[in-house]
């Protein structure tokens, strides 16, 4: 693992190098470097010192120093984003020399071979931001869940925001049909299921099938109805580094996939009815995911009888109120995919929603 004195990461900016600019004359470090840069997908500016071409020291997102190199930087213009590497675990006096050039973190390779190619692939994507990470669970059957991701997420896009719903229920039916867009093209998510590790968030959003001015993740029609934990992880990572909005709609069972997706929510919205039976049912959805959550709010969905109001049915689930959702006639007769109806009170319930909570970047 790497070693850091600050934790500035370097800001983005107009004419910066595709990929990190390495300094190193020791032919074994620069080896390991161009390597790991090649599994970034990143093509980097070698140099033995400070480069001589004006601005290439300023211009790159990442600068990769060499143990044998570091000397050689003494008077340079100290600046964000670098990093002092070497093979060396025991030498004594690396913290003097990261400190000398103004190095933010010290890596020992081979131990931070992956951090650092998770940072190089970050320069190349151009990361900004994580998105916010929105979760829907259902409290019980038919409570909606579904229909209120997809109209955050349409909501979001029609708002001008980078969104992207991952249907992660695999036995809802489908989001794609729930937006009317079956028979579109693009993966699904059999396409995804051995990703490990690191996924390129760039190729994810570009692979997906693109409706209503989101991306979505949804299952196709086969046999396949499960993903694993890892395949989770992989594609929600790559889906919140491209900033933005994220909505993941999520099954009522707590498994292994769902824990952690659970796990990179900022925040989750548990779906309720205003009856006594869905409540009680919702008491043990709650319990499970709030293990794992710890930012689950309820929206109570009408139509609503005397006696058992949104506060009271929050109040019961000991869960902070998102909001009361208002039953909205006609909504499944409906050709156009929910919260396409600007006026009607799902639509209005998710531009109040996205008001109160910072929705990231606009695309």
């Amino acid at each position: 693992m790497p070693a850091s004195i600050t934790h500035d990461r370097p800001a983005a900016g107009a004419g910066q190098l595709e990929g990190p600019l390495i300094v190193t004359e020791d032919a074994a470090l620069l080896d390991d470097l161009l390597r790991l840069c090649a599994a970034a997908g990143a093509r980097p500016e070698v140099h033995p010192a400070i480069p001589d071409r004006t601005g290439s020291w300023d211009a790159a997102s990442l600068v990769l120093v060499g143990d044998d190199a570091a000397r050689r930087l003494h008077g340079a213009a100290r600046r964000r984003g670098v990093c002092l590497v070497g093979h060396d675990q025991d030498d004594p006096d690396v913290w003097q020399r990261a400190v000398e050039i103004g190095a933010d973190h010290v890596l020992r390779l081979p131990d931070s071979e992956q951090w650092l190619v998770d940072r190089i692939a970050d320069v190349v994507e151009g990361v900004g931001g994580h998105a916010l990470t929105v979760g829907v669970l259902g409290g019980c059957g038919g409570a909606g869940a579904s229909t209120l991701a997809c109209a955050l997420a349409v909501t979001a896009a029609r708002a001008g925001r980078r969104t992207m719903l991952v249907d992660a229920d695999p036995l809802g039916g489908g989001l794609d049909v729930l937006l009317g867009g079956e028979a579109a093209k693009g993966l699904r998510w059999p396409a995804f299921a051995e990703s490990r590790g690191r996924l390129g968030s760039g190729a994810l959003e570009a692979a997906l099938p693109e409706l209503h001015a989101l991306r979505v993740l949804s299952w196709d029609r086969g046999d396949s109805v499960a993903v694993p934990a890892e395949a989770m992880r992989a594609v929600l990572a790559a889906a919140r580094r491209r900033g933005g909005v994220v909505v993941v709609d999520l099954p009522r069972r707590v498994d292994a996939a769902v824990a952690e997706a659970l796990t990179q929510l900022d925040v989750g919205l548990l779906v309720v009815p205003a009856a006594l039976r869905p409540v009680a049912a919702s008491g043990r959805v709650a319990a499970a995911a709030g293990m794992v959550l710890g930012d689950l709010r309820a929206v109570v969905r009408g139509p609503f009888t005397v006696g058992i109001g949104a506060e009271e049915v929050a109040r019961l689930l000991g869960l902070p109120l998102a909001g009361e959702l208002p039953d909205e006639p006609g909504l499944a007769r409906d050709d156009a995919p929910p919260g396409a109806r600007q006026r009607g009170p799902l639509a209005r319930f998710c531009e109040a929603f996205w008001q109160r909570v910072p929705a990231g970047g606009r695309s």
